[in-house]
């Protein structure tokens, strides 16, 4: 008799084990939702010349995560690349922050839907003298509708910045003897 109960035991208990590692392996197996996707944009530089500056951008891409089954783009996609700014007044620029600006083919700004957020680079914040230049790469935030159906036709660089001609002056101020 207690062979009898023994035996149901063992087989009850290799049942549970073979069961148990199988569930495993079946949850192992599960493939990922979702993908890291890189797009690079074409053309991958591009210069923006204006009276007091000459930026350059090059290296860009966009970065977003996909969901693989429905193909939908899953949170905000990001704008990656390289800067250049060129200080090219006569006047020290104190660049207070750069803003980036979405444009469709027509022109159109291209909004943000609710929850994105307005991209800032702030790597720029820096008072550049005449001739001087500052570079460094940005991460900033793109519409969603920008990357869907490549509705991005132009990036526009707004640059919010202080023309300062600061000047030093030395003064020497003589004194005659004090009595």
């Amino acid at each position: 008799m207690d062979f009898k109960k023994i035996s149901v035991l063992l087989v009850l208990s290799l049942a549970i084990v073979f069961w148990g590692c199988s569930q495993q392996q079946q949850q192992k197996a599960e493939a990922p939702k979702q993908e890291q996707v890189t797009k690079n944009l074409v053309p991958a530089k591009a210069q923006i010349k204006s009276q007091s500056f000459l930026v350059e951008l090059s290296n860009l891409r966009v970065d977003m995560t996909v969901d693989i089954a429905s193909k939908e783009i899953v949170g905000t996609p990001s704008l990656k690349g390289q800067a250049k700014i060129t200080n090219q007044s006569k006047d020290n620029m104190d660049i207070q922050v750069a803003t980036l600006e979405y444009l469709d083919e027509a022109g159109k700004p291209i909004a943000f839907k609710s929850g994105e957020e307005i991209p800032k680079i702030s790597v720029f914040v820096k008072i550049l003298k005449p001739g001087e230049s500052n570079e460094g790469s940005f991460d900033a935030t793109i519409p969603e509708m920008a990357v869907k159906g490549n509705a991005l036709g132009k990036i526009g660089i707004n640059l919010v910045y202080v023309p300062s001609p600061l000047k030093r002056e030395t003064l020497t101020l003589t004194v005659e003897k004090i009595q």
